[in-house]
């Protein structure tokens, strides 16, 4: 079985037209036409490959590839830390036009299984010491032999080049919310936007990224991989983050360019390997997570001496909103910028699907060049996409200048009798509290309300109810969006993007409630 697309974005005139953002050639094409000028391309640890050799790698692999059996639109898949090896997979397969389909290197057995199923690869790689080594026929990466080192010099060959519309990359999502989607890209729509926020970060072959996000994420692909590669700039990998390591690599390597959580760039802030002339070098910070506050904003502009700014985008829509190197740092601060490139962005009532005015808030719809191909699944494309519009499920706000303000998740709004309260609302409260480090907050069922305020929360000091009731009141919240049910945690549960687990948490809060 071969995957397909299981969604087209509307084909309109401009998305066509000659220098549009459609008119781009396939992802090999892009990434070959500008190497990094002299010194390393990508650094792995003591690894260090020059765009010679690495355009080397890359030639012979999919070279092998095809040796082997890979024809054109064959899923090839790999289970890798964040290692080298995976770029130049990505790389390969779209020299010799396989589909590269990677998998997070913390999913357990039953998920790598469940992946494979809905792959059904040609190839796969894998470290050694996870799961996807043990499917029949993988073949293994820094197994101490010389087997994937010998792949790196096949044979030349005459390969058919992608087309544009083909699919590109199959990135599987975090799964909050039940199983991991698999998530379909084109050539055509990474491109786009490769080119697009090389444009909008104002990155050159200047530049140096630091990467500690897995490259099997789409944050990973699209800011390790393909960005780097439209702008030909050096990539920096980092196998797993450590603070102080990320501190050295900073000012060792000249890094100017960083995306992450808050919690990472708080965390440099906060070593005491921190010092300004060690991250004198950034120039560019992106945090695109949920619930950015401005306050980190400020701190870290400020701390970091960057450009420091929101970012708001999906794996079906990476970085579809952000600020302009240029724009007002009070709209880096406050907003999540704006939509970038042919990229549409529109407020809806969830239940009407009508439109709402500039300032109200619904649920965000997206339309544009960038967007996915659909989900493997095509029942789960239909559930979201409406007239080739995508439903993001996040609710947001645009003002009339056209500033989007992500509140929060559809599904995690809370209704308790009657009155609707945003989850990402009450936890902006809760984390303005100078004692509180974290807080995610769910719904708790409630026989007589329907549902109650649960916050779980990373604080300093015991934290109760009676205590969310003095902040509230002080913060200047509404009483009936005061937190009724409080369970302090010495850590969030995290899912292997590092996002918290809401749904891990919805569960522990629905025993709390059957049990009242």
């Amino acid at each position: 079985m071969r995957l397909r697309p299981t969604y087209r974005p509307p084909a309109a005139t401009r998305y066509r037209a000659p220098g549009g953002p459609w008119d781009v050639p396939p992802l090999d094409a892009v990434l070959s036409a500008r190497p990094v000028a002299g010194g390393a391309a990508v650094v792995d640890g003591p690894v260090r490959l020059d765009a010679v050799h690495l355009e080397s790698m890359v030639a012979g692999l999919a070279g092998s590839l095809r040796r082997r059996g890979v024809g054109r639109g064959a899923v090839v898949t790999w289970q890798l830390p964040n290692w080298w090896e995976a770029l130049v997979l990505y790389r390969a397969c779209w020299r010799c036009g396989a589909l590269p389909a990677p998998l997070h290197h913390q999913v357990g057995a039953s998920e790598v299984a469940a992946m494979v199923e809905v792959l059904e690869p040609a190839l796969a790689f894998a470290s050694p010491s996870l799961p996807l080594a043990a499917h029949p026929g993988t073949v293994p990466v820094r197994d101490g032999g010389d087997g994937f080192t010998e792949l790196l010099s096949g044979p030349a060959v005459t390969v058919s080049p992608s087309r544009p519309s083909d699919l590109a990359a199959v990135i599987f999502t975090s799964g909050s919310t039940g199983s991991p989607k698999a998530v379909l890209h084109t050539h055509r729509g990474l491109a786009s936007k490769a080119r697009a926020m090389a444009s909008v970060h104002g990155l050159s072959g200047l530049d140096a990224v630091l990467m500690p996000a897995p490259l099997a994420h789409i944050s990973g692909l699209l800011n390790a991989v393909l960005v780097p590669g439209a702008a030909g700039m050096r990539t920096v990998l980092m196998e797993r983050w450590d603070v102080g390591a990320g501190l050295r690599l900073i000012e060792d390597e000249g890094i100017s360019f960083m995306i992450g959580p808050p919690s990472l760039f708080t965390a440099l802030l906060e070593d005491p390997g921190y010092s300004p002339g060690a991250v004198a070098s950034l120039r560019v910070i992106s945090s695109g997570m949920m619930g950015v506050r401005p306050e980190f904003i400020e701190a870290a502009s400020a701390g970091l001496g960057a450009i420091v700014k929101r970012s708001y985008g999906s794996s079906e829509a990476p970085t579809v909103s952000t600020c302009t190197n240029d724009d007002p740092p009070e709209r880096c601060r406050d907003t999540d910028g704006r939509a970038r490139g042919q990229t549409e962005l529109r407020i809806v009532d969830p239940i009407s699907h009508r439109q709402r005015a500039a300032g109200r808030q619904g649920e965000v719809w997206i339309r544009g060049p960038e967007l996915f191909a659909g989900y493997a699944d095509p029942a789960q494309t239909e559930a979201a996409v409406h007239r080739g519009w995508f439903r993001s499920g996040d609710l947001g706000l645009i003002d009339a200048d056209g500033w989007l303000t992500i509140t929060g998740r559809l599904k995690d709004l809370i209704i308790r009798g009657g009155e609707n309260i945003a989850a990402a609302e009450v936890e902006q409260a809760l984390e303005a509290h100078p004692d509180i480090a974290r807080a995610v907050v769910v719904g708790c069922p409630d026989a007589r309300l329907g549902e109650r305020v649960a916050a779980f929360v990373v604080a300093r000091r015991p934290i109760d109810v009676a205590e969310c009731l003095r902040w509230f009141a002080e913060f200047g919240m509404a009483r009936f969006k005061t937190p009724e049910v409080v369970v302090q945690l010495d850590e969030l549960p995290l899912l292997p993007a590092g996002k918290p687990d809401r749904a891990a948490l919805k569960a522990r809060a629905d025993a709390l409630g059957e049990a009242s």
